[in-house]
């Protein structure tokens, strides 16, 4: 099976003013990703609005995504929702459309226990081919529900296709903890941008980085780096990461990504309300301070 590696690009969603999915700038940000050495895209995840969508928005942008690709790169759908048989259904979609496997956030705003957080899981392992992997996702901060490393434990014991996890909360014990999963065979990648160093140093299989979306040749640099043992340039290539992290907020605002992006000759268009669509005074803030450290 295949396995998410590298620098994994958890991609934003572009929309229309009319709140439309932008179709045209989804295979231009697919094309863009690549082109500056992207290794796995991630659509649709926390980045791509995801909770702000239906399934059927879900499934054309997972169908342009798979098609635009053309199997370049893997592919991994997110298909985590806030009903079981919402993530089944987009779970079983991906599959069918081409994807290369799945993700899924664990249960989010109720509060769930650790046998409906199983129970979650292995509803969606059941709903697809047991060689169609899978990984948990991690992201208590956002679910409110943290996903225990006794439960990750269970699901990948039990399940075949259960074969990693995405943990998005800097807690670099745990990282460790995770990485102990059956055994050790299990595929571990964080979603902190500004610890891809010390995520490597630690033995994990990449990064799923949102702020990747729009300046992913500074993250693929920093990926590198650590893989050739140039910790120097790594270390560079981290303080830049950084403060593009800071700039464009770090995964806390989707409208500064957008607006970013837009700088990059990519129109992403509008974020979807509640989230916040930049002013003009944000927007150029954001430019004043990416000119300082010399991006555009």
């Amino acid at each position: 099976m295949k396995k998410l590696y590298g620098v994994v690009t958890a991609m934003v969603t572009p929309f229309n003013e009319d709140e439309t999915v932008r179709v045209e700038a989804i295979r231009q940000h697919v094309d863009f990703l690549i082109e500056k050495g992207i290794n796995c895209l991630y659509p649709l995840g926390t980045t791509g609005e995801m909770m702000l969508m239906n399934n059927e928005e879900r499934k054309l942008v997972a169908e342009t995504v798979v098609k635009q690709c053309d199997h370049r790169i893997p592919v991994f759908i997110h298909v985590g929702a806030m009903k079981t048989k919402d993530a089944c259904e987009l779970a079983r979609h991906a599959c069918e459309i081409g994807a290369d496997g799945i993700g899924a956030v664990s249960p989010a705003f109720y509060g769930a226990t650790d046998v409906s957080i199983y129970e979650y899981y292995a509803a969606i392992s059941k709903s697809v081919p047991e060689d169609f992997p899978i990984y948990l996702y991690n992201i208590p901060q956002c679910s409110s529900n943290d996903l225990p490393v006794a439960v990750a434990d269970k699901l990948a014991r039990e399940f075949k296709n259960i074969i990693g996890i995405k943990y998005s909360f800097a807690d670099m014990c745990r990282t460790l903890e995770y990485q102990k999963v059956n055994d050790g065979n299990f595929s571990v990648l964080h979603g902190c941008d500004k610890l891809i160093n010390a995520l490597m140093a630690m033995g994990c299989d990449g990064v799923v980085s949102g702020v990747s979306s729009v300046y992913p040749e500074i993250f693929v640099a920093t990926y590198q780096a650590c893989m050739r043992g140039d910790w120097d340039e790594a270390r560079k290539q981290q303080r830049l990461a950084n403060d593009v992290c800071d700039i464009l907020k770090g995964g806390a605002s989707m409208g500064h990504f957008k607006e970013a992006m837009k700088l990059r000759g990519i129109d992403a268009g509008y974020v979807r309300g509640p989230l916040h669509n930049l002013t003009q005074d944000e927007i150029l803030e954001m430019k004043k301070q990416l000119a300082a450290i010399g991006l555009q």
